[in-house]
This record gives C-alpha cells, sequence and structure tokens, in this order.
C-alpha cells in the first residue's frame, strides 16, 4: 500500500506539473491589457511616485511576462512552492487572504448537500433496485431524470420564485440580513438567520446532483442483484435484508467510492452558478468576480488549487478500494 500510495504521489506531482504550465500558458496568452490596465490604474492612484512605464516592467518582471513563455513559468514555480502567490488585483488583498475569508462558507455549503446528496440518492437508488419496474422504481427514475436535466440557474430561479417571491419563506441571496450584526445580534437569532439564506442554495444543489447519483446506485445494484453469488445467498434461505445490504450493497459501493472520491473538488472549489446566483461570497463567487474583472493572480491560484483537489480525489478513490473490498490489491 505504502509503495502504491508513493508511486501514485510522484504520478500527482508530475501531471499538477504539466497542470500549472497549462494554466501559465493561458494566462501568458491573454492580451498584456489586462497587465496595463493594472499599471495603469496603480500609476492613477494618490501618493503613488511611479510611472506607469516604471509599474508595467515592474508587473511584467513579477510575473515572468518579459521572460518568455518557459522562463515565466519557472518563476510562477518558484512563487508558488515559496507560498508568493502575490495580491489580488480587484480584491486588493493578498490572494491567500481573500481565499481565506470565502473558502469555508463554500466549504459548508459543500458539506451540506453533500451530506444530504448521500441520505437521499444512495438509498432511493437501492429501494428502486430492489423494487424493480415496480411504482416506486418509475417513480425514482422520474425523479433521477429531472434532477439531471434541469440547468442550475433555471432550478435557483424557480426556487427563488416559490420560496421567495410568493411564499416569502426564504431570502432572495445574500449570507446575513444587513439589521442583524455578528457578536450584537443572538446568536440563535444569527444562526437561523444564516439558515434562511442557505437553504435555497444548498437546495438547489441537491436537486441538481442527486439524479446522477441516484441512477448509478440503481444501476450497480441491479448488477450486483443478477450475481450468482446473489442468488445462492437467496436459495441457502439468508434473509433478504442481509443479501441487499450486507451482500449486495458493499459491492455495489465499489464503483460508487469513484464518484464520491471525485466530490472532493466540489466540497472547497464552490459552486460558481449557485454562489454567483444567491451572492453566496464563497470560493465560487469569489473567482467568478475575479475572472470576469481579469484577476490574473487570483485566478491561477484557483485554477491550481483545484488541480490539487483533483489530484487528491483520485487518489483518495484508489486507496478507498482497498478499504471497500478486501480483494482489491493496490499492488
Amino acid at each position: 500500500m505504502a509503495k502504491f500510495i508513493l508511486k501514485r504521489i510522484l504520478i500527482s506531482v508530475i501531471i499538477l506539473l504539466f497542470v500549472m504550465f497549462c494554466i501559465y500558458a493561458l494566462m501568458y496568452s491573454l492580451p498584456h491589457s489586462f497587465v496595463e490596465s493594472k499599471a495603469r490604474d496603480l500609476a492613477m492612484k494618490p501618493g503613488n511616485i511611479k510611472t506607469f512605464a516604471e509599474l508595467l516592467t515592474e508587473m511584467k518582471s513579477r510575473y515572468g511576462l518579459d521572460r518568455g513563455l518557459f522562463g515565466g513559468y519557472l518563476i510562477y514555480l518558484r512563487n508558488f512552492f515559496t507560498g508568493n502567490f502575490g495580491d489580488s488585483w480587484y480584491y486588493t488583498i493578498p490572494v491567500t487572504q481573500e481565499f481565506h475569508k470565502t473558502v469555508w462558507n463554500s466549504f459548508l455549503l459543500g458539506v451540506i448537500s453533500f451530506i444530504a446528496e448521500l441520505l437521499i440518492a444512495i438509498p432511493l437508488g437501492v429501494l428502486a433496485a430492489r423494487k424493480q419496474y415496480s411504482k416506486t422504481d418509475y417513480a425514482v427514475t422520474v425523479v433521477s431524470l429531472i434532477g439531471i436535466s434541469l440547468p442550475t440557474f433555471f432550478t435557483a430561479a424557480l426556487l427563488k420564485l416559490i420560496f421567495s417571491m410568493k411564499l416569502g419563506w426564504f431570502e432572495l441571496g445574500g449570507m446575513h440580513n444587513a439589521r442583524l450584526v455578528e457578536g450584537v445580534t443572538p446568536a440563535f437569532t444569527y444562526f437561523m438567520d444564516s439558515v434562511a439564506h442557505f437553504f435555497l442554495p444548498a437546495l438547489t444543489l441537491i436537486i441538481v446532483s442527486i439524479g446522477g447519483l441516484m441512477r448509478y446506485t440503481r444501476t450497480n445494484m441491479l448488477e450486483v442483484l443478477n450475481a450468482d453469488y446473489i442468488r445462492t445467498a437467496r436459495a441457502k434461505g439468508v434473509s433478504e435484508r442481509k443479501v441487499i445490504y450486507k451482500h449486495a450493497f458493499r459491492n455495489t459501493m465499489i464503483p460508487l467510492v469513484t464518484m464520491l472520491g471525485g466530490s472532493l473538488p466540489g466540497l472547497f472549489s464552490g459552486a460558481l452558478i449557485t454562489e454567483t446566483l444567491f451572492s453566496i461570497e464563497g470560493i465560487g463567487f469569489a473567482s467568478y468576480n475575479a475572472m470576469v474583472n481579469g484577476d490574473i493572480p487570483f485566478t491561477m491560484f484557483y485554477l491550481t488549487f483545484m488541480a490539487i483537489l483533483t489530484l487528491l480525489g483520485n487518489l483518495m478513490s484508489d486507496i478507498c478500494y482497498a478499504l471497500v473490498d478486501p480483494r482489491v490489491r493496490l499492488e
């Protein structure tokens, strides 16, 4: 196991270096007007003593734009691995500071929706497989297809129309009521206000994500239930509950691990569309604002962060294989 993990980590590092090169190459290929615009803004600030030409030269040197593609990439690697991520052009604070301020809001929203997705989609997928071609199976299939088909922006708009504008149960957007102040407002009142603001974004993510997991669980469960060892267990008189949840479900979990391992990036990367539609101050919303405003340092950091999470998710999936099924030998 240790040898396998070490090998995968080395491969992941090589992949990460290649991905970082692609990210830098894309940013390097952008028009230099982004850098020129930022240098012009800095030159026009009160108290600035440097000219536009000096600032432009300094910024090109800082990001390696004056050393060619490969020379600039080496500077980017050096800065990244030494923790020098620079300042955000849009937020005007260090990139890591803006990241820490927003990522935990995305993590909270992602964890809530992820746990709800598991608690809803997997049991319903198993139930649909147990009662194949029944009304329950058809109902679960219809619900899953609706979830797969509905785009995020339509689901969010529909929920806001019904629960916010028509019924008035939840807030249209934002994270807190402007009249409430943390530390001054009673803790319970502040907490319930947060729940009212986070409910619809979480519900949106749940609706658009449970469909695929339900179908995936149902398909794999049906494949396992038709296996010879399941028929043998039933012929020996093993109870149906034991057949389903001890023998069949454990083998169904093997392909599910792959899908769930890939969900790791989503917990920290933020739901860009959902956070933007509901004005949730998460990392997805922050990255959207950074991208549309030409904030190259924050965008590069965010894309690299996503690449690292994706590689970690794949590594976790492979390790979980052996934990779920001892027959799997990673070596």
